[in-house]
């Protein structure tokens, strides 16, 4: 392995120096100690950093209250695990909430340092995690949010997130190998025809797709068939990422790989990212300068290299052929007589009440299992057909409901001003109202993706959305205000792409306006008639 010492020290960027000085899971066996300690009394770098190794997060504009960043491979958890974290978030009354991400995870707020080794207990009881899970580490690993429950999938993706999240982080435990990329990574993978995991965000992306293979053809490691046939394997993508500096959708490694090979393939991407990726510069530190850097032929070959065989050039298709689901709402599922129901969580955004009620609904109607979307959503699944009359009777489908307006439903936030020190906007509060007002005053015949990110590290992906808004700062009077960039024209599903800023610096409290003429425009959207009595 080569670390960041192998750079000369004059070329270290400050985040390289810290972690020179004392790698980020050290923090693990402190805890006890900064609990101790208190906040405002431990090393500035240890709490301002190093604690998100173990996903705890420093927020200057709460001091003393952290967030804690949870790791959920495929979005997948329990209602005993939900029933957890609803507990840590309602010690602490109403400076607690958590947020269901847009990788599938879930982030708790107003966390006390003096608490962390009596939740890290909690956790480790009811096999939840958090490391790994902050700076320069693989990020939570989304996969298929219906991934076992769809009869169309081609392929279940709960098993191979685990894998992975198994190989990077030690089971859980932590692992050095993988906790000193040069900058943070996403990897996904689809198992559907949807591309519910938007792959072309993702430094790393598995989509599905099959390929011809004759006899003899398969390359050394592979098994060759004893007749021509169709083989269902993976295309891999490379190189998406969003940052304030640029933003790049991911471009064909020209590789396709069987299942089976997913995770050695995982793991060589991301050794040759860690042993060669640029650390001088930190806003030039994602996978996919280095591949401007050498070239996709180059980072291709450096990877068979350190797998240790070739690898079979990419087919000309892939499988993504369906536009986006949302999953709200109620479908079949591919077992016979179960239902998985997809609810609505505004901006994502919960307290300790709903996720003690969304631990109930899973346990007392489905098989305690609950899954989060890519949009912010749950999906409650495994709820019998004979059942599905007296869930829908439940009081919290009225707060989290199964059908809701076109506007609300496809609404994505990131967490904003409110508590992030990046955000120039606030974004949550500010999205739901905005999106109430224009119901009242459009009809759509659709629902309209628009996402709310506070500033441009893009948390709120605005550039796959149809619209996005991007905080910034304004000026309106000569005054400077809080503001948005508007990005029209993200596409999800098939023919991914992602959007373009049509429009700078729009004052938020002259928006609404903007984005109603913007809905008649492009959406569809018809001015809804007032009838007087």
């Amino acid at each position: 392995m080569t670390d960041s010492a192998t750079t000369p020290k004059t070329s270290l960027n400050k985040f390289e120096k810290l972690k020179a000085e004392k790698d980020g899971l050290a923090v693990k066996a402190e805890i006890e100690n900064f609990a101790s300690l208190g906040w405002e009394a431990m090393d500035e770098t240890d709490r301002d950093h190093r604690l998100k190794w173990v996903g705890v997060f420093f927020r200057p504009v709460t001091p003393g209250k952290f967030m804690m960043r949870m790791r959920l491979p495929n979005g997948i958890l329990n209602s005993a695990q939900m029933r957890v974290l609803a507990e840590v978030v309602e010690r602490y009354g109403d400076e607690g909430s958590a947020d269901i991400t847009t990788r599938q995870n879930i982030q708790l707020r107003g966390i006390r340092i003096e608490d962390l080794p009596d939740i890290f207990n909690r956790f480790q009881a009811v096999g939840l995690t958090t490391v790994q899970s902050g700076m320069d580490n693989v990020r939570n690993i989304t996969g298929d949010a219906v991934a076992g429950l769809d009869a169309d999938e081609l392929f279940d993706t709960r098993e191979l997130v685990q894998q992975i999240q198994d190989m990077i982080t030690n089971s859980g435990q932590g692992n050095s190998e993988f906790s000193n990329l040069p900058r943070k990574f996403n990897i996904a993978i689809a198992g559907g025809r949807d591309n519910s995991v938007h792959a072309e965000i993702n430094d790393l992306a598995f989509v599905p797709a099959f390929k011809d293979v004759s006899p003899g053809y398969i390359s050394p490691g592979y098994i060759s068939p004893e007749k021509s046939e169709k083989i269902f394997g993976f295309n891999v993508l490379v190189g998406g990422f969003f940052s304030a500096k640029r933003c790049d959708a991911a471009i064909p490694l020209n590789v396709w790989v069987l299942p089976e090979d997913v995770v050695a393939v995982c793991r060589a991407i991301l050794e040759v990212y860690r042993d060669n990726g640029l650390r001088a510069n930190r806003q030039k530190s994602r996978l996919m300068w280095l591949i401007d850097e050498w070239g996709i032929d180059k980072f291709r070959q450096e990877v068979e290299q350190r797998l240790g065989k070739s690898l079979l050039a990419a087919t000309e298709h892939d499988e993504i052929d369906w536009e986006k689901r949302d999953h709200i709402g109620v479908y079949k599922q591919k077992q016979p007589g179960l239902n998985y129901v997809g609810l609505n969580i505004p901006v994502g955004r919960l307290n300790a009440e709903g996720m003690f009620e969304i631990a109930r609904l899973a346990e007392v109607y489905g098989s305690s299992e609950i899954r989060l979307t890519v949009e912010q959503n749950i999906i409650i699944p495994n709820i019998p057909d004979s059942v599905l009359a007296s869930f829908y009777t439940e009081n919290i489908l009225k707060q989290f409901t199964i059908n809701p307006s076109p506007l609300t439903r496809s609404l994505v936030s990131c967490t904003g001003a409110e508590f992030c020190n990046f955000a120039m906007i606030e974004t949550k509060q500010r999205a739901i109202a905005m999106m109430k007002a224009l119901e009242l005053d459009l009809e759509l015949n659709r629902p309209v993706r628009i996402h709310w990110t506070g500033c441009p590290n893009s948390c709120g992906q605005p550039q796959v959305a149809d619209i996005g808004l991007m905080g910034t700062k304004a000026r309106k009077n000569g005054k400077p205000v809080e503001g948005v960039d508007i990005y029209i024209g993200g596409k999800v599903g098939k023919d991914a792409s992602l959007g373009t800023c049509v429009t700078k610096g729009v004052p938020c409290e002259d928006l609404q306006p903007v984005l109603h003429d913007l809905l008649i425009e492009h959406f569809g959207a018809k001015p809804k008639v007032l009838i007087n009595s």
